[in-house]
């Protein structure tokens, strides 16, 4: 047999397959896990999708190849909610693109710009698709940390100039996987600036613009006034509307990024099911309405959630958007650490923060993918096994000295 890329040695092991891995061997072993690791939502689409999807199933015009770039209902629906939602106008024809995710999106623009030797900036922590493909094209991932003294919004005076005159794509998410964070709007006009001044494709990653709670509405980076000729904005419906199985999204933006990523795409996919599209465009047309319960129940149990850690001795804000919450590790830990003791001594599974980058270390992250009653009942294992923001390490060895 051939050996594989070179490039696939220099990826780290990917971290949800590396979760589901030590959820499968738990579960064979007998053990009732609880999983907070995996941003899969456990409550079902909207019936309303799912009846849209069943109708167009049944027409003999959606079986046929869909249009590379998305049918034109669904190009226009999006059109359509991007002017509702966000007051932003971008053209059908050249500004939007359908996905198969936003994340097959996300990969594929750094296909379509990266060289070998080209850099990415990466924020750290961050959704690992932005690193991991960067490596697999040859590129040369830069780490831009972000810190909780800076409102987990990278500083983007720190990148060292020939840094910046050598970087092609910036990619940045907010509201942000896996902290939480939000962006200012004088954040923003900064990523923007600064991108422009260094010839900079600026890729929002949009995916959680809809999860958002008490008031919060998050804006799109293209509302800023100078922004669609440098930026990209990726969204999923995986989230919008507990679809991440149906794998559809959208790009819209700079027409020359798109143009690019298309390329890639009409090289490498054949489009998404004209059937999911049309769902999808219905989705879009009743967003708010579908959006307002799903965002009651994600922040009933952040606030669940959140009172029970601070039981347990952790003082943190809560976020006001994603189903995440990004939590310290008690002092002493490694996050590593941490995410294998609350498996071992309590069956509970999180996400641990060096998975998301360097300056994931020092975090674990909480997904709010399980019903209320266990939800509590983690936390109730937590307590029963002592585990504590003041402990300064494992129950058993405290318990031994």
């Amino acid at each position: 047999m051939p050996k594989p890329s070179a490039h696939l040695a220099k990826l780290p092991p990917y971290l949800f397959a590396e979760v589901d891995k030590k959820i499968d061997a738990a579960r064979a072993a007998g053990v009732d896990i609880i999983s907070l690791a995996i941003g899969d939502p456990d409550l079902p689409t909207p019936s309303f999708v799912v009846d849209s999807l069943c109708a167009a199933v049944k027409d003999p015009e959606t079986h046929n190849y869909a249009p590379y770039h998305g049918t034109k209902p669904f190009r226009d629906a999006v059109t359509s909610w991007m002017k509702t939602r966000f007051g932003v106008s971008v053209d059908p024809e050249k500004e939007v693109l359908a996905l198969i995710g936003s994340k097959e999106g996300l990969a594929h623009m750094i296909l379509a710009y990266i060289n070998p030797g080209d850099v990415v900036l990466c924020p750290s922590p961050g959704y690992p698709v932005y690193n991991n493909y960067t490596l697999l094209c040859g590129g040369e991932p830069y780490t831009m940390p972000m810190e909780a003294a800076d409102g987990f919004l990278p500083d983007l005076k720190a990148i060292p100039p020939d840094i910046a005159r050598r970087a092609k794509l910036m990619f940045l998410n907010y509201p942000n996987n896996p902290t939480g964070a939000i962006a200012t709007e004088g954040f923003i006009k900064e990523c923007v600036e600064f991108c422009r001044n260094n010839d900079i494709l600026l890729c929002h990653d949009n995916a959680y613009s809809e999860m958002t709670f008490d008031g919060y509405r998050a804006p799109s980076f293209l509302g800023v006034p100078g922004a669609a000729e440098v930026c990209v904005e990726f969204f999923s419906l995986s989230k919008m509307y507990n679809m991440t199985g149906w794998r559809v999204g959208f790009a819209v933006g700079n027409a020359a990024g798109l143009k690019a990523l298309g390329t890639v795409k009409n090289n490498t996919d054949s489009g998404v099911f004209k059937a999911i599209q049309r769902a999808a465009a219905a989705a879009l047309g009743r967003s708010d309405e579908l959006t307002a319960g799903l965002n009651k129940i994600y922040g009933h149990r952040r606030d669940i959630a959140v009172e029970g850690l601070r039981a347990l001795g952790w003082d943190f804000k809560p976020n006001v958007a994603t189903f995440y919450l990004w939590v310290p590790v008690p002092p002493g830990m490694k996050s590593t650490e941490f995410s294998a003791m609350l498996l071992e001594k309590c069956a509970v599974i999180v996400a641990p923060g060096l998975g998301y980058g360097p300056a994931g270390e020092g975090y674990f992250r909480i997904a709010l993918t399980v019903p209320e009653e266990r939800l509590r009942e983690a936390l109730k294992r937590l307590e029963t096994a002592g585990i504590r923001w003041t402990m300064t390490q494992a129950p058993e060895k405290r318990a031994a000295g």
